[in-house]
């Protein structure tokens, strides 16, 4: 938006506008000030609005009773501090990115979208004391129609030029590291692999009903495990800005002709407003780690969980990066993965157990482990992982 002022101002005025503002560089930084200052500065109100509504944390007693326990300070914590993260992130993408980009189109529908399926499912949660929120099947289900309906839009030609008008939410242009023009369905086919150079494989024609089913599984695989993630103070929110903090290198790259040449990865047009994007997200997760980190005094709730890791799958399809958000964000897939297992397990081995409890940080609770120390451990080992893949784009 702030462009379009720039663009009005120096055509009304004449007055010359310092062109540092139109680089993506510039609007990275101030995308994630933007998002970092408002969460801190609003957030003692939005904590105090969200405890007169006592919006309280539930805490799980059904399968794993000694969490009650654990966590018996929390249940009068208020939940559902993801509205500020989404109100900033949105309040700063519309400041800072270009609003004629299909991206910013994409990214903005998504925070919508989940959001208000995370918002559901709180409320039911709330209102509904001993609920578990909005039924699994019909949250998957949601989640699974919005990953098919942005499919449509990169996987058939038909939708995606019917969207964009004028100069408006053009369908995104990508080279390949040799100089080849890639149209939308093409350079959607094409999977890379941390570390290896080539493409891992190339899916074309029908093929790419393949691709629409790792999309798929990207988006709401993500987001879900994002949400199963946020069960200690801090834990979530700092896994999160280790991520997006990676995917936002990435996308700035990808955005340069050259640097992406040398890297060996996708030129993609237009990718600087994901990196904006990313960088709001990031600064959106520092700053309510203000208040989210130990001991905490607002939780994210689904209402930010869902939506925000949803965010980062839809990123990573965007840029043709799954297999390396699989890599900077393990914690989230183990996490994920020691669920599957728990349910696996308890249901073909009669009752059986694989875990104390699950998601995996519960396991180490239940250990003996103090709740600042699983959060740090698994910063620390996310961390190495973020790192590992910035080291990924050069020792290819």
């Amino acid at each position: 938006m702030l462009l379009f002022l720039l663009e009005g101002l120096h055509y009304l005025t004449h007055l010359k506008i310092p062109a540092v503002f139109y680089y993506c560089s510039t609007r990275m930084l101030l995308a994630a000030l933007t998002t970092l200052i408002m969460v801190i500065f609003l957030g003692p109100r939005c904590i105090a609005w969200l405890f007169n509504l006592k919006t309280g944390q539930s805490i799980r007693v059904e399968d794993c009773p000694m969490l009650a326990q654990l966590h018996e300070k929390k249940k009068h914590t208020p939940t559902m501090g993801g509205v500020l993260m989404l109100f900033s992130i949105g309040i700063s993408s519309l400041l800072w990115m270009d609003l004629t980009s299909s991206f910013t189109l994409i990214l903005l529908v998504t925070i919508v979208w989940l959001g208000l399926l995370g918002g559901i499912d709180d409320y039911l949660k709330i209102r509904h004391k001993n609920s578990k929120g909005l039924k699994g099947k019909y949250k998957f289900a949601l989640q699974c129609l919005f990953a098919s309906l942005l499919a449509m839009y990169l996987f058939i030609p038909q939708v995606s030029e019917a969207i964009h008008f004028g100069r408006w939410f053009l369908p995104p242009i990508a080279k390949d590291p040799s100089g080849i023009e890639l149209t939308l369905q093409q350079y959607q086919g094409v999977f890379y692999l941390p570390f290896k150079k080539a493409p891992f494989f190339i899916l074309g024609g029908g093929a790419l009903i393949l691709a629409y089913f790792i999309s798929l599984i990207v988006i709401a695989g993500t987001s879900n495990a994002v949400n199963l993630s946020d069960g200690l103070d801090g834990l979530a929110s700092g896994l999160i800005l280790m991520v997006a903090a990676v995917l936002a290198v990435v996308a700035f790259l990808s955005n340069h002709l050259d640097i992406s040449r040398y890297l060996h990865i996708l030129y993609i047009e237009g990718s600087g407003e994901i990196a904006i994007f990313l960088c709001a997200m990031f600064g959106a997760a520092l700053g309510f780690l203000w208040y989210n980190g130990y001991p905490a005094q607002v939780f994210m709730g689904d209402v930010g969980s869902i939506p925000l890791g949803g965010l980062l799958g839809v990123c990573s399809v965007l840029l043709r990066k799954e297999l390396l958000l699989a890599l900077i964000g393990i914690i989230f897939v183990v996490e994920a993965l020691s669920v599957i297992i728990q349910v696996i397990s308890f249901k073909c081995r009669k009752g059986k157990r694989v875990f104390l409890c699950s998601p995996l940080h519960h396991h180490f609770e239940y250990k003996g482990w103090h709740e600042t120390k699983v959060v740090v451990r698994f910063w620390i080992c996310g961390l190495i992982f973020a790192l590992l893949g910035l080291a990924s784009l050069k020792f290819q």
